[in-house]
C-alpha cells in the first residue's frame, strides 16, 4: 500500500516536472518568436504609423516651404470644405462615382474572377502546360503601369498606333480611332488593363487554397459518378469559399483605395472627368494643385471611411456566414 502511494506521488512529481518543462519550453519559443517579429513591427510603424503625423497638415493652413507651426491654425475648416461649397462638393462627388464604380469593377478582379481562373488552371491535365500558363499569367503584375502604357500606346496611338493602322488597312474605319483621348468607356478599359496585369497575381490565394483541399472528396466523387464540373460546383466551389469571403471583405475595405499609378499615366485633358478616382484627386489637388491641407483632409477622410467600411464588411460576415476574419 505505501508503495503505491509512493508510486503514484513520484508519478505526480514527474508529470508536474514534465508540465513545468513543456511550459518553459513554450514560453522560450514564444520568446524567440516575438524577437523574430520585432524587425517586421519596427518596419511597420516606422512606414505605417509615423507617416499619421502628417493628417497634422488638415488642420493648418499650410503652404510649401514654410514652418507647420508657423502657419494660421484653421481647425475643420478643410474637412467641412467639400460639403459648404457647392462647385467643391460636385466635384468630389464625380471623383466618388469613378472611384466606387472602377472599385466596383474591380471587386470582381480580386475575388470572382481570380477563383474562377485558378479552378480553370487546376482544371488543366498537364503540368507543364499549367505551371507556363500561371507563370505567363503572374508575370505581368511586376511590369510598371509606365511600361504598359508604353504598350497600350504602341497598339492604340491616334497616328503610330497598330490597330488603327490595321483598321484604315483594312477599310473598316476612314480615319484613325482616338481611343486613347476618348472617354467612351473609359472605366472598361482601365478594368481590362488592370485585369490583364493582376489576373494571375490575384489568382495565387486561390490557388494554394485548392491545395488544401482533401484529395480523398474528388475520389469519392469519382466512385459516385460525378464528372468534370459536377466535382466543380459541389466540391471546389464550396471549399473555396473561406478564401473567397475573407478575399471580399479586404476588397470592400480598400473600396475607395484604388491606387493613382494607373490612373496618373492614362489620364489625359479629354479623359481626366471619368478617369479621376480619389487617390489622384488627392495627388492633384496637394500636388499639382498646391492645396495639401485639403488633400490631407480628404485622404484621411478616406482612410477613415476605409477603415469603417472594413469593420463593417467584418460585421456582415460574421452576420451571413457565423466566421469573421479578425
Amino acid at each position: 500500500m505505501q508503495m503505491s502511494i509512493r508510486e503514484t506521488d513520484r508519478g505526480a512529481r514527474e508529470a508536474k516536472a514534465g508540465l513545468s518543462r513543456a511550459s518553459s519550453s513554450r514560453l522560450r519559443n514564444g520568446r524567440l518568436l516575438f524577437f523574430m517579429t520585432l524587425p517586421f513591427l519596427g518596419i511597420i510603424f516606422l512606414f505605417s504609423y509615423v507617416p499619421l503625423f502628417g493628417w497634422s497638415f488638415a488642420f493648418f493652413d499650410y503652404k510649401a516651404g514654410f514652418d507647420l507651426l508657423k502657419t494660421p491654425f484653421v481647425g475643420l475648416k478643410y474637412f467641412i470644405a467639400p460639403f459648404a461649397n457647392e462647385y467643391l462638393r460636385a466635384d468630389v462627388l464625380r471623383v466618388l462615382r469613378n472611384t466606387l464604380v472602377m472599385s466596383g469593377l474591380g471587386l470582381t478582379l480580386s475575388t470572382l474572377l481570380p477563383m474562377f481562373y485558378a479552378i480553370l488552371l487546376a482544371e488543366i491535365g498537364r503540368g507543364w502546360y499549367r505551371k507556363a500558363v500561371q507563370t505567363l499569367t503572374t508575370i505581368p503584375h511586376f511590369i510598371s503601369w509606365v511600361l504598359v502604357y508604353s504598350v497600350v500606346w504602341a497598339l492604340f496611338s491616334l497616328n503610330d498606333g497598330f490597330v488603327n493602322h490595321l483598321l484604315v488597312s483594312l477599310g473598316l474605319t476612314q480615319e484613325p480611332v482616338n481611343f486613347l483621348g476618348s472617354a467612351d468607356n473609359v472605366w472598361l478599359t482601365m478594368w481590362g488593363y488592370s485585369a490583364w496585369k493582376n489576373l494571375g497575381w490575384s489568382s495565387i490565394m486561390f490557388i494554394s487554397a485548392l491545395t488544401s483541399i482533401d484529395a480523398e472528396m474528388y475520389e469519392a466523387a469519382d466512385i459516385d459518378g460525378a464528372g468534370r464540373f459536377q466535382r466543380m460546383f459541389a466540391i471546389t466551389i464550396p471549399c473555396l469559399m473561406p478564401t473567397f469571403f475573407v478575399l471580399l471583405v479586404l476588397a470592400i475595405g480598400n473600396l475607395l483605395n484604388n491606387g493613382m499609378e494607373q490612373y496618373y499615366i492614362f489620364q489625359n485633358a479629354m479623359n481626366k472627368n471619368d478617369i479621376e478616382v480619389l487617390d489622384l484627386f488627392v495627388y492633384n489637388q496637394g500636388i499639382r494643385g498646391s492645396s495639401i491641407s485639403f488633400a490631407t483632409a480628404v485622404g484621411m477622410l478616406k482612410s477613415l471611411i476605409s477603415l469603417g467600411l472594413l469593420f463593417g464588411a467584418n460585421r456582415l460576415s460574421k452576420a451571413v456566414r457565423g466566421e469573421s476574419v479578425f
